[in-house]
């Protein structure tokens, strides 16, 4: 523990830039942005994770530094709490106030005031594990990091470059090594390994069709990957062939630049570089490899997106099936998450032909993973391709403890351990993601095309609004509807009622003076037309 001059001497040399800083915003848990503005944010970030370390008694907290899928020039930094989940709710303001604090005096007041009133133990030992992604700013903002925790006397381990979801395991693993609940080796041959043996025991001597070529956006996915498929088995043995494109990652300003997985949302196209053919099964991550879009041209070269909406439904429905074939269908509620962003027909689709529930809560992995620990198997899925399945301690006991009655019901039950092994749990993870649905379609026998037939996605449109003051929009009902400014939701509903199929909501950015319009209807020319109208009442109803 270190005193209060240690804490002053290292503030110092990363002061604060007299910018406002908020972590948390629009339900990302961190903090983004330029990398030049970071440097004092990331040094009181790294006091922050030793004092969450301490108040949890010593657990190993993780620090990740990286800025997803923004363009290279940006960072971010973000805490990762002891069962590799997201930092608790309630610490993002903390980490706001600290960030936000003018000059080092009224920092260290702050960061004191926080040791006294969550009252931390002093003696009690910090420990703090963190990664970084490729981007150019890494190591600078490593090094802000590493002087607060110096600064305060905290234990570490630099894990140098990981994906995000491979840091959000490490900390996990660290914090369950030794116990009955223990994740896994917490080391990257721990991982790769883990993930190799759930992919065998999942396959069940299933073959996959054709290889699948995989963009990793020029960034830490590409070597990660390329390790993770020495610890596979090919097509030749049983396995899968993964082609690896975009992984240039000694041009660290070659990051999301025309690839990657927000690029093929957005842009609704392949990277420019793919030399895929039809129906060459494509997928893309992002910079850091939590987020994961397949895509593929069919017979006459027209691209076929399948973005998260898409992985969920894959995934929830062969789960389903899994636990119909188990006998464990009555004892587990298997269900899917999504946020208003989900296409209605996606929707329309688990709840009338798979029969699952869906909840639906507001913009934000954080709202996502919250909700899906409500079923014993939760799906849950951004339509940008970042999500994951979680398994209730009570689906985990009853996969490994039910008696089956024949051979398909032990298959079945050994498919299920294999894939709650196989699907990180702490977070989304593109790589994990990757081969979850490589699996599902070998067993289903499918193509891209069979896949994408279960449901046909309505047209829609996404629109961003400039107004004045995006805070006099006030969102209910999972974002799906406003409170303010009042009059609007009552008539942007009259608008919605002339378009068949019509559904619209219109959400405030969490970081800049807009408002996100989405609007979709039955056609193409109805989408486009219901949210041109959505736009001008926002624009009305933003300029009063």
């Amino acid at each position: 523990m270190a005193n209060d001059q240690e804490i002053l001497e290292a503030s110092a040399k990363h002061p604060q830039p007299g910018l406002v800083f908020q972590y948390g915003t629009a339900g990302q848990p961190k903090f983004r942005m330029n990398a030049d503005r970071l440097d004092s944010v990331v040094f009181r970030v790294g006091l922050l994770a030793a004092l969450r370390s301490r108040k949890l008694n010593g657990q190993t907290i993780g620090v990740m530094i990286t800025a997803s899928h923004n363009p290279p020039v940006d960072n971010g930094v973000k805490l990762v709490d002891p069962m590799g989940e997201m930092l608790e709710s309630s610490w993002e303001n903390y980490a706001t106030e600290l960030a936000n604090a003018h000059g080092d005096q009224a920092m260290l007041d702050v960061h004191n005031r926080l040791f006294t009133d969550l009252k931390v133990k002093p003696d009690t030992a910090a420990k703090i594990v963190f990664a970084r992604d490729t981007r150019a700013s890494g190591p600078a903002l490593v090094a802000s990091l590493l002087d607060a925790l110096h600064a305060v006397g905290a234990e570490y381990k630099d894990y140098g470059f990981l994906t995000t979801p491979q840091l959000h395991y490490m900390t996990r693993c660290l914090n369950t090594e030794g116990t009955d609940y223990s994740y896994g080796a917490p080391n990257e041959e721990g991982y790769y390994s883990k993930l190799a043996m759930a992919f065998v025991g999942a396959m069940k001597h299933k073959k996959i069709n054709g290889a699948v070529t995989v963009d990793c956006a020029n960034g830490v996915g590409a070597p990660k990957l390329k390790e993770l498929i020495k610890h596979l088995p090919s097509s030749g043995q049983g396995g899968i062939d993964i082609h690896v494109v975009n992984d240039a990652i000694a041009q660290p300003d070659m990051l999301n630049v025309q690839c990657g997985a927000d690029y093929v949302k957005t842009q609704q196209r392949a990277p420019p570089s793919s030399q895929a053919g039809p129906l060459d099964r494509c997928a893309s991550l992002d910079g850091d490899a939590d987020r994961l879009m397949y895509y593929y041209l069919d017979e006459d070269k027209n691209f076929n997106m399948l973005d998260g909406d898409r992985i969920a439904t894959l995934a929830a429905a062969f789960l389903a099936d899994l636990g119909k074939q188990s006998g464990l269908s009555e004892h587990l509620r298997i269900g899917i998450v999504q946020t208003a962003y989900a296409n209605g027909s996606s929707t329309e689709f688990v709840e009338q032909t798979l029969n699952l529930p869906v909840i639906c809560t507001a913009t934000g992995v954080k709202h996502l993973h919250h909700a899906a620990t409500r079923f014993d198997i939760g799906v849950y899925f951004e339509a940008n391709g970042h999500g994951t399945v979680l398994f209730s301690s009570n689906a985990q006991r009853a996969i490994t403890t039910h008696e089956p009655k024949s051979p398909g019901q032990k298959a079945a039950l050994e498919t299920l351990e294999a894939l709650s092994n196989l699907i990180n749990q702490t977070v989304g993870d593109a790589l994990s993601d990757l081969l979850l649905v490589e699996v599902v379609l070998a067993h289903k026998n499918w193509t891209c095309n069979e896949w994408i037939s279960t449901y046909k996605d309505l047209p829609n449109r996404l629109i961003k609004v400039e107004v004045a003051n995006r805070n006099m929009f006030k969102t209910t009902d999972a974002e799906r509807r406003l409170e303010e400014p009042k009059g609007i939701q009552k008539e942007l509903d009259e608008l919605v009622g002339r378009y068949k199929q019509g559904r619209a909501f219109a959400r405030p950015s969490g970081t800049e003076d807009v408002v996100r319009v989405y609007a979709e209807a039955s056609s193409k020319a109805e989408a486009e037309d219901l949210g041109s109208k959505v736009r001008d009442l926002v624009s009305r109803f933003g300029s009063a």
